[in-house]
């Protein structure tokens, strides 16, 4: 079965251009199998000798160890993906992962700051030296653009066009958007431009990079995580905020702000109009709290 694992990966890698996350992600996802296949059935059988009652036995193993539904759902996602790659290539003749059913999962709604806290946090690096306006830049570009850290990380200081002040991001997919940047973002940009010192020692993908470390190289999403907690604590603001939660607050407050889905689709580089409208629950939760708290008639009596 690891033959066909690999070769799997392979096709996620190449053919779909699949994220590094989401390759990860899988392999995990297969040494649990394996892991499950070893322990409870004796050995790992073929690819061809999976059987539906096995992964029902799986599936139960899960439930059992109170996996999260999240984790299942994705897990059974990966299985249904795997053998219809397999039954494809003629590896097996059928898909037993087919006749899983998927637990339900209540989608919930993404966390998000308000405007006062994004103020907060953006102001909170400092701009006397070098390393607080590159935070400043990166926080300021993931909430103007509403980026993933992963296209933060890998913008190019070719990918900013200064007249234009728009960014040219490489999403999921391998797929390019155009992203505008605010007047702030733009500013907070040019200051880190000023003081921006790449090692030279370095290969061409580390010395064109945007954002750099302090040693001259390109960042890693980790450092942008660690760069974040730091400034989380000087705020007091909620510890499960993350850099993603800019990209949610950027959605938000577009919305709040009267643009269309559509628009903030394109924006996000969402490819389905339903993965943006987890959105429009945010600002309707809001307005309904805004409500009960504001009409007379909406007040709750004890």
């Amino acid at each position: 079965m690891q033959t066909s694992i690999a070769a799997f990966l392979r096709f996620l890698r190449i053919e779909r251009n699949s994220s590094e996350q989401t390759i990860k992600a899988y392999q995990d996802d297969f040494e649990s199998l394996l892991e499950y296949f070893g322990d409870r059935v004796g050995a790992v059988p073929s690819p061809a000798g999976v059987t539906v009652d096995m992964l029902r036995g799986y599936v139960a193993y899960l439930h059992d160890c109170q996996y999260a539904r999240t984790t299942i759902a994705r897990r059974l996602a990966c299985l249904r993906s795997f053998f219809r790659y397999c039954s494809r290539e003629g590896i097996t003749d059928t898909n037993p992962a087919k006749a899983l059913r998927t637990p339900r999962v209540g989608r919930k709604l993404p966390h998000f700051l308000t405007s006062e806290q994004v103020a907060q946090l953006l102001e909170a690096p400092p701009a006397n030296d070098p390393m607080g306006l590159r935070d400043r830049a990166i926080l300021e570009t993931l909430y103007s653009a509403g980026l993933r850290v992963a296209e933060l990380i890998g913008l190019n200081v070719s990918d900013w066009d200064r007249e234009a002040n728009i960014v040219r991001v490489l999403g999921k997919g391998k797929k390019e958007r155009i992203s505008p940047v605010g007047r702030f973002a733009v500013r907070a940009l040019e200051r880190w431009l000023e003081v921006r010192t790449p090692d030279e020692t370095a290969p061409a993908p580390h010395r064109d990079a945007l954002f750099l470390n302090k040693f001259g190289r390109r960042l890693t999403t980790r450092s942008i995580g660690r760069m974040l907690e730091k400034y989380l604590q000087q705020t007091g603001l909620d510890r499960i905020t993350s850099p993603h939660t800019l990209r949610h607050s950027f959605a938000t407050h577009l919305l709040d702000g009267g643009a269309d889905l559509r628009s903030v689709q394109e924006l996000l580089g969402h490819k389905s109009l339903t993965t943006t409208q987890i959105y429009t629950h945010v600002s309707t939760s809001r307005l309904r709290e805004t409500y009960e708290h504001a009409h007379p008639h909406a007040r709750r009596t004890g």
